[in-house]
Formats: structure tokens, sequence, C-alpha cells
């Protein structure tokens, strides 16, 4: 499928006029069949002074601002950076290009989160340190970032040359076996004796990425800490990360003048108190920026719980697969976008990372006996050939038109209608609507008193701009 996204004109970039009337209205829309994707369409709206009624009124309020946005992207997983590494330098550059650089047909995107160590979708388990059965070192002696080496950090450097204001986080699947209770690299928790060691290990991995040219802005303490399942994994309870940061992490990245933010949590929007436990601790909580989610179980209210209790705290989306309709038919873009995209920013995120970026034909690589066999990449690769698949398009979206430095302002709720608008820098606003009914739906857009009439097809979704 072609991916037409067509560049706005002067007036999205450019500046904005001075009387109200005077900005038109200019539409991008994608169809639930993928024949437009953010095709920017050849009539404008335009505003009028008439008021608006009806039980669909799209109200953007843009003196009532939020969260400002950091960023829009994707998990470069060690699988994906090893598949795209293996591609031809050209057909790889190209790609990069596409997805990072905002011109040109460039989808922008501005957040990447990494893993430390292996996650379950590399080809084999790895950490920074792993030593035979009965091995220690907690001098950290042995640590090194070869596995990194390989191909993440060469693929990195690459993107952030097109790229250098790209934002990166990285999270941990598992310490090292040795530090773990169970001596393994799936489940087990961390040894209480190893807590000095493993925020050394933090440390040692945060000065050797910056020392490879890449920052890392943010970590989080661990991924999925009531997940045991994954290969590799680790379970780390409210109390136990509490204690982690207040006597260790936040201290040693203190202590090594690291600006690195530690984010809490990193799991399901089904246990706010879990992140709400840590945050009432006012030892923990000044080493802490905030608080990572995922959405595979819970309601992304609990989003907006953790913020209205800490709203000096920030509110981070940091994982979320989306995949194609396993049944072969095309899936609206609407539905993935209106679920997690509009539900994420609704609830104060100021990120939205989606999981991952590239997997191959056969949704590899992962590793055995735990990795992910159904997780497939926003971009699918078969050495050069690239095939963009949902999760591309549904950042795509969003990425293309928002930079970082925008703002969430407010928009009316709507039944049946998904909505979230912006102001970005230039001063302009986007509103983004999607239509999830069967049928297709009029609505009126309602701004600074004045009204614009409004339609989207059945599955189909827009970004309405001026």
């Amino acid at each position: 499928m072609t991916f037409r996204i067509l560049l706005a004109s002067c007036a999205l970039f450019c500046g904005v006029g001075n009387a109200q009337t005077t900005r038109p209205i200019t539409e991008y829309l994608t169809t639930a069949d993928r024949s437009s994707i953010l095709a920017k369409q050849s009539a404008k709206g335009t505003w009028t002074t008439d008021a608006a009624s009806g039980p669909a009124v799209l109200r953007v309020q843009e003196d009532m601002p939020m969260q400002s946005m950091q960023g829009f992207g994707f998990a470069l997983t060690g699988g994906s950076a090893q598949l795209l590494h293996r591609m031809s330098a050209p057909a790889r550059h190209k790609l990069l290009q596409e997805i990072f650089s905002r011109n040109g047909s460039g989808i922008g995107v501005s957040f990447l989160r990494l893993t430390i160590g292996a996650s379950d979708l590399n080809d084999h388990v790895y950490t920074y340190d792993d030593l035979p059965d009965g091995k220690q070192d907690r001098a950290l002696e042995k640590f090194s970032l070869r596995e990194d080496e390989a191909d993440v950090i060469p693929v990195m450097r690459e993107i952030l040359q097109i790229a250098p204001k790209l934002r990166v986080m990285a999270s941990p699947w598992t310490a090292p076996s040795w530090m773990k209770t169970n001596n393994a690299p799936k489940g087990g928790s961390l040894r209480r004796e190893e807590y000095p060691v493993y925020a050394n290990y933090f440390v040692r991995y945060l000065q050797g990425m910056a020392a490879a040219g890449i920052t890392v802005d943010a970590i989080t303490v661990q991924n999925e800490p009531q997940n045991a399942n994954n290969t590799p994994s680790m379970v780390m309870s409210s109390a136990e990360e509490d204690a982690f940061i207040r006597d260790d992490l936040g201290p040693a990245l203190r202590s090594a003048k690291l600006a690195t933010k530690i984010l809490i949590w990193d799991h399901n929007c089904d246990l706010p108190e879990y992140p709400l436990s840590i945050l009432q601790d006012p030892k923990s909580a000044q080493y802490v920026a905030g608080t990572a989610f995922h959405l595979y179980e819970g309601n992304v209210s609990a989003m907006s719980r953790v913020h209205d209790a800490h709203p000096d705290k920030d509110i981070d989306f940091t994982e979320q697969m989306v995949i194609e309709d396993r049944g072969g038919n095309v899936r609206p873009i609407a539905s993935p976008f209106e679920r997690v995209v509009i539900g994420a920013v609704r609830n104060w995120s100021r990120t939205v990372l989606l999981w991952n970026l590239a997997s191959d034909p056969a949704l590899g690589p992962h590793t055995p006996n735990g990795g992910c066999p159904m997780c497939q990449g926003a971009v699918t690769l078969d050495g050069d050939h690239v095939h963009r698949n949902i999760a591309y398009y549904t950042i795509a979206e969003i990425a293309k038109l928002v930079p970082p430095g925008s703002v969430h302002v407010a928009s009316k709720a709507v039944e049946g209608l998904g909505n979230v608008a912006f102001r970005l820098p230039s001063g302009e606003l986007v509103l983004y609507v999607t239509n999830n009914s069967q049928k297709p739906q009029t609505f009126t857009l309602e701004w600074q008193k004045q009204s614009s009439q409004a339609s989207l097809p059945a599955g189909a979704m827009a970004a309405f701009v001026w």
C-alpha cells in the first residue's frame, strides 16, 4: 500500500493570520480502506459566525492548555535494530529518512524507547554483565555494551544523524541473573543486597551510551514489573521499586551527575495503586519524574487518576502493540488511533510509543520460551523489502503534524467521535477526529464562537488544521 502523505502548505508551518475568519481549515483525510492516508483535501473549510448547535459539536478551547507533548514513536528493540542493520546501507538510510525526518515524505518520529539489555524481541537473551553460574561481579568489572555495539548503537547513530533532537528512553527487562533470587533470566526478583550494584549498572549503561553519542533522556526502573512470563523478565513489587529508587538508584544517578529522568511503573492501567504508593513516599518521589503506562489491561483513565493525585509529575505512554487484523481484513487506522493515541493524550500523556519498530515476515526475532510470537512491527522487513503496517500509520498520523513542543488543548468529548486537539509551536491548531461507527457522521467544529460543518465516512479519521 502506497503511503500518501502530501506536504502541508506554508499555512501549516509559517504562522497564522490575525483575523479569525481568514484562517481556512485544511483537512487531512484517512479512510477506512486506506485508499487515502493523511491525504490533503483540496476543498478548504471556512468559519462562519453561525452559532454551533446539535449534539455533535466539537468545541476546541485553546485557552485551556494542558500538557506539552514530548514526542511520538516506537520501541527500537534489539531485534528491530538487527533487522535494520542487515539491510543494505542505501535501503536502510532511505527508510530511516522516511521514519525520522520531518522533511519531504518523512513522518517525523521524535521519540524512541530502547531496551537495557535484551527484551523478548531479541534473538537471544543477554545483559551487560553475564557470568557463568555461581559467579558474581559486584564491581561490574565485566560490564560491557558489546552486544548493543553490534546493531543497536550503529543504528541509533544513523538515526541521530537524521534527527539529532530525537528523545530517547530506555527500559530493562531483567537484571543480570547473578543478581536475582532465581539466578535465571526469566522471573525472579532482585536480591536486596544487589540493589546498590544494580543502581551502578544503570549508571554504567547511561555513561556508556553517552560515550557512544546517545543521550538517554529517561529510564524506567523495570519493564512490566508484575509480569514474570516474558523471557527475559523480573518481578518487582511497588515496595521494592520504592526502596530501590529511594536508597540506591536515585542517589546513584545524582552522585554521577546524570540528568536522566526516572519513570516508575511501566506497566498496565489496571494497577494505579502501584505508582501512587511510590509517589506518596517523599524520599522516593524527589527522584521520580513521572509514571509510565501500557494499555494491555485496565482503563486508560487510570493515567488521569495518577496525574490528578500528583499533577507535578509527568505521565508517559511507553508501550502498546498495535497489529493488523489476523483475518486478513484491512483494519481502519481510526480504531487504534482513538483507543491509544487519543486515549493516552486526553489522559495527560506527554508521549505515545508503540511496540515495536520492526519485525520480519515470521514476526521475529524473539527469544525462545517466552518471547512474543505475535508481535508485529510497525514495519515488516524482509531484507530490503519494506511493508508498512497499521502501527506505522497510527504514529504517522500524529507525528507528521504534531511536533514536540505542541500543547494539548481542551476539546469537547462527543460520543461516537473521538477527538483531541493541539496548539502547534507555530500557533496553529490541529484537531483530530475519528469516526469508528459503521455509518458516515456529520458534525460541527466550534472555535472562538465560530463554527464550521464537517463530515467523515464510516471508519475514517481526519486532522483539521487552521
